[in-house]
């Protein structure tokens, strides 16, 4: 075998250089670096990579045979479910190798052989340094799940002898747990090493919500004494940990490690994590710190007073102490005696240091220069650089993308430099620069670029990182591009900032932040790019030497100055840059040439003119006289003559001129003018005036120039010998030409008369001249203007505005006119004659008479006609419409009898004023006005589909939609691409019928509505081209627009056209040839997609064929009688839809009369006819010889045949109306209230247990009282047992090896499992899973396709128990409400028809064994019922039959009555009577048997209505039964005479009630012929099945409604279903069961048919209601449709095929795709769903419906199936060595002991059961129980307990315990406790203490301490200590010593005055004088 590796390595060489490597066959997963090079895991394959990652090597691991199930080495015999199986690289670890003994071991862990691991060279990863191949318990690491996270840590100690290598993992944690350890389903995100401590990183369900934890367990704590976790709690609702890196935190406090978590919101309470998310810091002192306060807080304190600060987690049996103060640092990794696991119940917090919209993966961060950056990657393969600052806040600063799509994996790494990072993802791993400093070039950008990573170095001339930067602790030489106020070296100042490039001076520069140099470093100055001078530095001052004027570039012809930069330079890099001006005077003059001078000192540069040389400079060092100050510029500053000079005329101009005494030499002065670029000499006289200005007159000259234009402008100047005198700039000379332009005299005449142009009437032609050129006298006046057209023609009376046009444009006012008038327009201009116009102006009174429509909404819209006279008068742009305020804007062409405007917008309701201006003349409308009214309002609009070829009828309703003018419905389509062409050719077609608006946006097309009323109007959808695409649906109602969407809430869609079939396929140009009294039949394809049979039009020739039944592939239309005309030929069939019409061909009548046996039924009746004649002949053939009389048999024979024909065909053409006229919706009649579900613990007890009454749901234990505990505690024991997977298994096995252990036990037994364990449904769930792979184990061996047929195993009853238990929501949420209107749907149905109440067959049903066969009259009839309402009594119809029992009418009244209630929430027929109420004649009491039913031989009829006579429209009532002591039922009423009885069934009696259920062998011989008649009926019972077929049509909306429910895949399937399916999946493929088909089965027999075929037979399992015989037999029918649609098998129907699979024949198929694509979606839906799965089945365990179980019911039903097989269980259970390891015999046999008092025999332990007495036997140890008392016996040691005692005697002390008092008794001490005093008695001492009081009792001394007193009595003294007084008492002497006094009182005073020291007096009283 050839394994053929790919592997890309890309490197990119731009700005920001991406490196990134690619196998090409693996999935990766993990990566570590050590050493330099990279160490890659996926599946099946290791890579081992350099730094710049090139290949080194590569590993293949897997796939290999393997099976979870079996332990390695994987033998194929020994394990037959091994397959070929990925291995999924679970860990990837570094160890580090032992001190010069070289690089260590990679440690690889993979999903294969249980999760063993290998150990390989990190030279070579090829090199196996370790690999078991017969591993042991221990070293099966990994998760054997590719699912399942696995993190470890590796932990090295080191020893003498040697190094201890331990791996810690976090499937150790589970040697925390007694019990399940699913039950706590922690995901692990990552576990590091810190200080002497492991951390674990994981995410679990706490108290309904997903929480992120931290738990920490020391290095060398082998038994987890001193785990303890502490929950993590990110801001902003971030609670699922996704990556963590352990890393340095910079910056001030607090800082030090602290670990870095990416954290991710949970999804609504489940683990499943979503985009938002966030990262968060911990500080790992703050951390330790809460761990230790939980850990201090569960040893010293018991767990915390008030709120547990802290617990015992992982139900441990183990609890908070008060162990001494010192226990934690005595024991700071815990102890044997120290309570573990350890929970914190305080959270420690964390703000988020930065937030994420997308879900964030993995982090890691680095330290640079002191500052903290994390790199995160997320879910689209980015990765985001953010800066944390001080107070822990996080700046994103860039992002870059790695891997598009793709997420970044936990797993990344810094390289060893910290300047790249390795981001790892599914497909490739990259190299990613950490920062992107070489990419910018110069100060600016490294600064503005704000990388943290970067900064400006400035002498080095480079955005470096710091570190790189030689100076970089030097100021101003590292600039910090994250730093804001950083600015870069700039020159602030240049001195001179200008020069002339033809001098050299001095540059001084002002540079601020100059970084300081060294003392023999210098800088130099360069000038743009001539060589460098060096440069002087003086603080921040720069001074250098300007270049040489001969080495500056030159500069461009067009400007007088270039800039050069001054760049200051350290070697040969830049420190700053500046800018120098070098400009050049004599570029200044020469760009300047009519002003030379005034230019040149007028420059911003320092520039003086020297006139004489006339050179422009810059040093002032002229020939003779220099110029600085403009004044002083000799000047030609004005014309002295006139500016305007006519063209042919000779013209002396006249300059003047100033400061033109400077020229002294012999030169003569000229006048230049320039004409059109030819310059003009004129000699020029000098005359001088005053204030130093000359006159120069130019000699006259004739100027001409060759445009033909009204006027030149020609530049005029002085020269003076070769230099040019300045002019002003305004200096210019006008020449005119008076004929340029003006063509007539009128406007030669508008030239203004300073030009002084006269119209000359001279020859040759008159003309416009200078008035001094013309030859003749000019023309003083004008001819009469000309007028050429007069707009407008006409304006109103009040006048108003006029324009006129002639040949210059002439605006008159139009003054008012008494009266209309007409006549020609009059213009005069000036003094000459007026002119007339050839057009006629009319003078009009326009007036308004009427307005159409007066009202329309205040949204506007409304096109408002307006008839009137003359509303054409004045220009229409003058024309203007109002309402009130609003504008009505005009529309169309305006005439004189009418104009129409669209009304605007009004804010308010009500009538308004119609005013038309006509300029400033208003008319309005007399005694008219619109009024506006509210806009209307769609409440509802239906169908919302149609067809493309549209005119389906669309019923609008709502509001106020009268007022709308034109109401329509718009379709906005777009093209589809690819199919313009194609549109175009179809718009255009449609564009003739209807509105098509085409612009760049949008298309949209049109129909018109009709407004029906204010509440309703119709719409006929728009046609549609097929290749568009319709974008949206509204309705325009005049300037109101009403989307589609808003209405229905669901938009509208278009569908393609039905598709109908040629009537004659084969042929169809040949006629359809149709029998007269049958139907046509037209076949099809979505007939019924966006149509209803109401809709539907059928048309043969010009007559209609009244169409009977619609269904989606066929029409049955029924035709006239006589065949229509077809003008001139054969009619053809035409169906019109809408705006579809089709013509399916000819058709043509048979000839041969007329029949009124529909078509169907003449082929049936035609094919069994043909067979009785056949019959009949041969008879006759054979006997024909016989006699005349046997021919005359024969005759008869014939004429009862037609007979019979006749009649046949009357019934079949009557049924065959009923199942074409039946078709109606019932939506109407079956809704309503919603469908009364059951609640949970109803729905599981009928589920679990059904047809049982006694449950285990709501009995109680019956146990007498003495025995109740002990039995309870044993069934919790027991329970706890069930909790033991291999228990159980082997439990189920045993059970189901007995061969008493019936199919009814194993489904028994597996429903009180399923009670038992419903709160812990995930570890049932896993039970049920490997009990299923025993299942499949079997018959893969056997006929895999006959798993899960039957329910013959505890398993497969599991099975369905667990499906109901996981889709119950579901069925409330989706499945109950169609179920419920089918069932609904089918009462309502089967109760329209009579139903036979003894034999349950009905008239209507879809099974033809409960068909009611026999054709019964019956009426229908209503009923009134009198119904109480409170205290009142309300008349209510019902509908019932004539035929129906009185029990029947009973139900139907109940029905109406409690419409939509639950069944059981309603009373019983059995319980009421129904009263039957005629007026005075009183009341009656109607009942199924009474003394007047009506016997017939054997046959006792049940009573009806129509037995007792009761009318349509009767009044009734239903009141409670009341039953006579007799057993006689009497009622007597007012006004009845005699009392009704009912007795007892006659004994021998049968009852019957619409049919007899078996016919009597003896009939009388009158009845014969009758009895012939019923045969001939039933010979053809075919002809009733039309019954089934109209039930079945009825009832298929309701049907398909429910299957869809069931079987869409529009919602998401129930994640049971997924889940379930997915397992299913599994097991085929690790069997190698490769055949589609026997999965499909597997997935029907688990789900459709082990659940939905039970709901869909008992609906009563989910709803509240009641399934009679006759809706059971229906729902049969439809289950069994159901089933046959979940086959695999062709659905093949024939002659001989059951009625049930004839009825679904069409429909089956279609179901078929149905269940074939649900499967298939969910087979290719994403798998993974385990965790999903897990999350609800803890939210399904924690229902309420588990305390509502009486789970100890349920635990001693099982223990009695336990005590039933105990031997064979027991024998079990110690035969399996795993058993024997758990003691689960043991463990059973402590349950029989409790449960049933069985002596228990174990090896070292001896147990009785004795009535009143338990006595255990342990060596060492001897235990009695007796009521009352509790003894034990150990050597050394004898204990009794007692209620209210407690007594413990030890050799040397004897200790009582009493509630209140505490007694110890030791030789030589008597110590007592009680609350509040503890008693000390010692052989000569007596110790009391009591709180606030001590006391000791020696012999001769008794002494007290008191708070505040201490008092000694002795015998003869007595002494007193309080503070500030001693007080002592002797015999014959008291002694007081307080502060300052000292006082001593002997016996004879009494009272006396004693001084103290400062003088005060004190009054000594004797106490001796007192008596008291």
């Amino acid at each position: 075998m050839f394994l053929l590796l790919l592997y890309t390595v890309v490197m990119v060489t731009c700005d920001h250089p991406p490196q990134w490597a690619e196998p090409h066959n693996a999935p990766l997963s993990h990566l570590v670096a050590a050493e330099g090079r990279l160490y890659v895991g996926g599946v099946d394959h290791l890579y081992q990579l350099t730094s710049d990652l090139q290949l080194e090597a590569q590993v293949s691991t897997g796939p290999h045979l393997d099976s979870p199930e079996c332990l390695p080495p994987i033998e194929p015999s020994d394990c037959p479910s091994a397959t070929p199986t990925h291995n999924h690289n679970k860990l990837l670890l570094l160890e580090a190798g032992p001190e010069g003994a070289g690089p260590g071991s990679l440690i690889v862990c993979g999903s294969l052989f249980q999760g063993i691991c290998d150990k390989r060279s990190l030279a070579n990863i090829s090199q196996l340094v370790y690999q078991t191949l017969n591993p042991v318990d221990t070293q099966y690491v990994a998760a054997n799940d590719p699912r399942v996270s696995t993190v470890a840590v590796v932990i090295t100690t080191r020893q003498e002898g040697g190094g201890d290598l331990r791996l810690m993992l976090e499937e150790d944690l589970g040697k925390l747990v007694v019990g399940s350890y699913s039950e706590y389903n922690n995901h692990f995100v990552a576990a590091v090493s810190h200080g002497d401590h492991v951390y674990f990183l994981f995410s679990r369900r706490h108290r309904k919500e997903y929480r992120s934890f931290v738990s920490r367990l020391c290095q060398s704590d082998r038994s987890f004494y001193s785990y303890v976790e502490v929950p993590l709690l990110c801001g902003g609702g971030h609670n699922l940990a996704q990556a963590a890196m352990l890393g340095e935190l910079s910056g001030p406090a607090p800082s030090g490690s602290a670990l870095f978590v990416v954290m991710a919101a949970g999804q609504a309470s489940t683990p499943v994590a979503t985009g938002r998310s966030a990262l968060c810091v911990y500080g790992m002192a703050a951390l330790d710190a809460m761990m230790l306060r939980a850990q201090e807080v569960c040893y010293t304190e018991g767990g915390g007073s008030g709120g547990e600060e802290a617990y015992i987690e992982y139900a441990v049996s183990s609890k908070c102490l008060k162990l001494p103060k010192d226990s934690l640092s005595e024991y700071p990794c815990g102890g044997e005696h120290t309570p573990s696991p350890i929970a914190s119940s305080l959270p420690l917090e964390a703000t988020p240091t930065f937030t994420s919209d997308t879900q964030l993966t993995a982090v890691t961060t680095a330290t640079e220069a002191g500052r903290t950056i994390a790199f995160l990657g997320d879910r689209e393969g980015r990765l985001h650089k953010v800066l944390l600052h001080s107070n822990r806040a996080g700046l994103l600063y860039d992002s870059v993308l790695v891997d598009s799509g793709s997420p970044v994996s936990a797993d990344l790494l810094l390289d060893e430099s910290k300047q790249h990072v390795y981001v790892l993802t599914s497909r490739r791993l990259s190299k990613v620069p950490v920062s992107s400093c070489e990419r910018q070039t110069d100060c600016e950008t490294c600064l503005s670029a704000r990388d943290p990573y970067c900064g400006w170095c400035v002498l080095e001339g480079r955005c470096s990182r710091q570190h790189q930067c030689l100076r970089k602790m030097q100021p101003n030489h590292w600039l910090w591009s994250f730093e804001p106020t950083n600015q870069c070296v700039a020159v602030q100042n240049l001195q001179p900032a200008n020069q002339s490039r033809d001098q050299q001076t001095q540059v001084t520069l002002s540079v601020l932040k100059l970084p300081a140099l060294t003392g023999v470093e210098s800088l130099s100055c360069v000038f743009g790019l001539l060589p460098p001078q060096p440069a002087i530095v003086m603080g921040t001052s720069i001074t250098c030497q300007s270049p040489a004027p001969e080495l500056l570039p030159p500069m461009l012809t067009e400007s007088d100055h270039m800039v050069l930069p001054v760049s200051v330079m350290f070697g040969h890099v830049t420190v700053t840059t500046g800018n120098i001006t070098f400009y050049d005077c004599g570029a200044v003059s020469r760009l300047h040439q009519n002003s030379m001078c005034v230019s040149c000192v007028n420059s911003v540069w320092s520039c003086s003119w020297c006139p004489l040389d006339q050179i422009c400079t810059h040093n002032q060092s002229c020939s003779a006289h220099t110029i600085q100050r403009a004044p002083s510029c000799p000047l030609v500053f004005s014309l002295q003559s006139s500016a305007l000079v006519p063209l042919g005329l000779s013209s002396r101009l006249v300059l003047r001129g100033r400061n033109l005494d400077l020229f002294t030499d012999e030169a003569q002065f000229v006048c230049v003018v320039e004409i059109e670029g030819v310059q003009l000499n004129l000699t020029a006289a000098v005359e001088k005036t005053q204030n130093n200005t000359h006159t120069f007159s130019c000699s006259a000259h004739k100027f001409q120039y060759a445009v033909s234009q009204l006027q030149y402008s020609a530049a005029i100047y002085l020269r003076r010998g070769e230099r040019r005198i300045d002019a002003s700039p305004g200096l210019r000379l006008q020449l005119y030409d008076c004929s340029a332009g003006q063509s007539d005299c009128s406007q030669c005449r508008a030239v203004p008369p300073e030009y002084g142009c006269v119209w000359c009437s001279g020859s040759p032609a008159p003309s416009c001249v200078y008035n001094q050129s013309c030859s003749s006298v000019p023309t003083d006046t004008c001819p009469p203007p000309q007028i050429t057209q007069v707009v407008p023609v006409s304006g109103p009376l009040e006048g108003g505005v006029l324009g006129y046009q002639i040949s210059t444009r002439i605006v008159c006012e139009l003054q008012a006119s008494g009266g209309p008038r007409e006549g020609s327009v009059l213009v005069t201009v000036g003094t000459t004659p007026p002119g007339r116009s050839s057009q006629k102006f009319t003078y009009q009174d326009p007036q308004l008479l009427a307005l159409v429509p007066d009202r329309g909404p205040v949204s506007g819209g409304t096109r408002l006609t307006i008839r009137g006279r003359s509303l054409l008068t004045g220009q229409r742009a003058d024309l203007r419409a109002f309402l009130g305020p609003q504008p009505c804007y005009i529309m169309e062409q305006v005439s004189h009898s009418q104009l129409v405007c669209e009304t605007g917008r009004s804010n308010r309701t009500g009538p308004v004023s119609l005013r038309l201006l006509f300029g400033q003349a208003e008319r309005t409308v007399a005694n008219a006005s619109f009024r506006y009214l509210d806009d209307p309002v769609i409440t509802d609009a239906s169908p919302a589909e149609s067809f493309y070829a549209g005119g389906r009828v669309v019923m609008v309703t709502g509001r106020n939609l009268g007022v709308v003018q034109q109401p329509i419905i718009a379709v906005w389509v777009e093209p589809v691409e690819g199919q313009r062409v194609k549109r175009r050719r179809r718009l255009a077609l449609l564009s003739a019928k209807q509105q098509l608006v085409f612009n760049s946006s949008r298309t949209t097309v049109s129909e018109p509505c009709s407004v029906l009323s204010s509440s309703q109007m119709t719409c006929l959808t728009p046609r549609v081209s097929p290749e568009v695409k319709v974008k949206g649906v509204w309705f325009q109602l005049d300037n109101v627009r009403v989307h589609f969407e808003t209405i229905k809430g669901q938009s509208f869609r278009y569908y393609p056209d039905p598709e109908f079939f040629p009537l004659n396929r084969e042929a169809p140009d040949v006629p359809y040839r149709f029998k007269p009294g049958g139907v046509i039949a037209v076949e099809g394809q979505d007939l019924t997609r966006a149509i209803s049979r109401q809709e539907v039009r059928a048309q043969l020739g010009d007559q209609e064929c009244e169409v009977k039944t619609l269904d989606n592939t066929h029409l049955y239309c029924e035709p006239p009688e006589s065949q229509p005309g077809g003008g001139g030929g054969l009619p053809s069939l035409k169906v019109l839809m809408g705006n579809l019409q089709v013509d399916l061909g000819s058709v043509q009548y048979d000839s041969n009369g007329l029949s009124v046996v529909p078509l169907a039924a003449q082929i049936s009746l035609g094919a069994g006819a043909a067979v009785i004649i056949l019959s009949v002949l041969v008879v006759i053939l054979m006997y024909r010889r016989k006699s005349k009389q046997a021919l005359r048999d024969y005759k008869k024979v014939l004429l009862q045949l037609e007979t019979l024909e006749i009649n046949v065909g009357d019934q079949c053409r009557k049924e065959f109306t009923d199942l074409m006229t039946e078709m109606m919706d019932l939506s109407s009649d079956v809704g309503g209230p919603g469908p009364p579900l059951l609640d949970y613990k109803t729905y599981a007890e009928r589920i679990f247990f059904p047809g049982q009454q006694g449950a285990p749901f709501s009995r109680q234990l019956d146990l007498p009282e003495h025995r109740r505990v002990t039995v309870e505690t044993g069934l919790q024991n027991l329970s706890l047992l069930l909790n033991n997977r291999l228990f159980l298994t082997r439990f189920i096995h045993t059970l189901e090896a007995q061969q008493g252990f019936s199919q009814r036990d194993r489904g028994y037994v597996a429903s009180l499992l399923t009670v038992a364990l419903h709160d812990k449904l995930e570890y049932f769930t896993e039970v049920m899973k490997g009990l299923l792979q025993d299942l499949v184990q079997q018959y893969v061996a056997k006929n895999p396709k006959l798993m899960l047929r039957r329910t013959e195993t505890v398993v497969e009853k599991m099975l369905t128990n667990w499906m109901s238990i996981c889709l119950y929501s579901f069925l409330k949420e989706v499945g109950g409400e169609p179920l419920y209107m089918l069932y609904r749907a089918i009462k309502y149905q089967v109760d329209k028809g009579p139903v036979d109440s003894v034999t349950g067959k009905a008239k209507r049903t879809l099974n033809d064994s409960h068909l009611l066969r026999e054709d019964i009259e019956y009426c229908s009839m209503t009923l009134t019922v009198l119904v109480k309402n409170g205290l009142e009594v309300q008349p209510s119809p019902v509908r019932v039959l004539d035929t129906d029992t009185i029990t029947q009418v009973k139900d139907k009244i109940l029905d109406q009555v409690y419409r939509g209630a639950p069944f059981s929430q309603r009373p019983s027929a059995d319980s009421l009577d129904l009263e039957w109420r005629s007026g005075q004649a009183g009341h009656l009491t109607l009942s199924d048997d009474d003394v007047t039913a009506v016997v017939q031989g054997r046959w006792k009829r049940v009573n009806t209505l129509q037995h007792y006579k009761v009318p349509d429209g009767a009044t009734v009532a239903l009141i409670p039964r009341s039953v006579s002591p007799a057993g006689v039922h009497q009622v007597f009423q007012t006004g009845e005479k005699t009392p009704m009885l009912e007795g007892e069934e006659d004994e021998g009696l049968r009852l019957w009630h619409l049919v007899k259920s078996s016919e009597d062998p003896e009939i009388p011989k009158h009845r014969k012929s009758s009895m012939r008649e019923r045969e001939r009926a039933k010979a053809i019972p075919e002809i009733y099945l039309t019954r089934l077929l109209s039930m079945k049509g009825t009832l298929q909306k309701f049907v398909d409604d429910v299957f869809l429910a069931i079987l869409s895949t529009k919602r998401p399937p129930p994640i049971a279903v997924r889940f379930f399916f997915d397992f299913l999946d599994d097991m085929a493929e690790k069997h190698g069961i490769d055949d589609p088909e026997t999965v499909h089965i597997w997935k029907t027999n688990s789900l459709p048919l082990r659940f939905w075929v039970n709901i869909l037979k008992n609906p009563q399992f989910v709803l509240d209601v009641q399934v009679t015989d006759s809706i059971d037999a229906v729902l049969s029918v439809i289950a069994q449709t159901f089933i046959d649609s979940c086959t695999t098998s062709e659905h093949k129907v024939g002659r001989d095929s059951p009625v049930n699979k004839l009825l679904y024949a069409r429909e089956i198929p279609r179901y078929k795709q149905l269940v074939e694509r649900y499967y298939s979606d969910i087979h290719s839906s994403a798998s993974g769903c385990y965790q999903e799965m897990n999350s609800t089945l803890t939210e399904l365990s924690g229902q309420s419906f588990a305390s509502e179980m009486n789970t100890l019911v349920a635990l001693h039903e099982l223990y009695k199936y336990i005590n039933k097989y105990y031997d064979q269980i027991i024998m079990s259970l110690e035969e399996d060595a795993s058993g024997q390891k758990m003691q689960l015999a043991y463990r059973l046999q402590q349950v029989a002991a409790l449960v049933e008092n069985k002596h228990v025999l174990v090896p070292g332990l001896e147990h009785f059961l004795v009535p009143g007495l338990e006595h255990f036997l342990v060596p060492g140890l001897e235990h009695f129980l007796v009521p009352g008392l509790e003894h034990f016996l150990v050597p050394g040691l004898e204990h009794f307990l007692v209620p209210g005692l407690e007594h413990v005697l030890v050799p040397g002390l004897e200790h009582f315990l009493v509630p209140g008092l505490e007694h110890f008794l030791v030789p030589g001490l008597e110590h007592f406790l009680v609350p509040g005093l503890e008693h000390f008695l010692v052989p000569g001492l007596e110790h009391f203490l009591v709180p606030g009081l001590e006391h000791f009792l020696v012999p001769g001394l008794e002494h007290v301490l008191v708070p505040g007193l201490e008092h000694v009595l002795v015998p003869g003294l007595e002494h007193v200590l309080v503070p500030g007084l001693e007080h002592v008492l002797v015999p014959g002497l008291e002694h007081v010593l307080v502060p300052g006094l000292e006082h001593v009182l002997v016996p004879g005073q009494q009272v006396h005055e004693q001084k103290t020291k400062d003088g005060n007096p004190v009054f000594i009283i004797d106490p001796s004088a007192f008596t008291s």
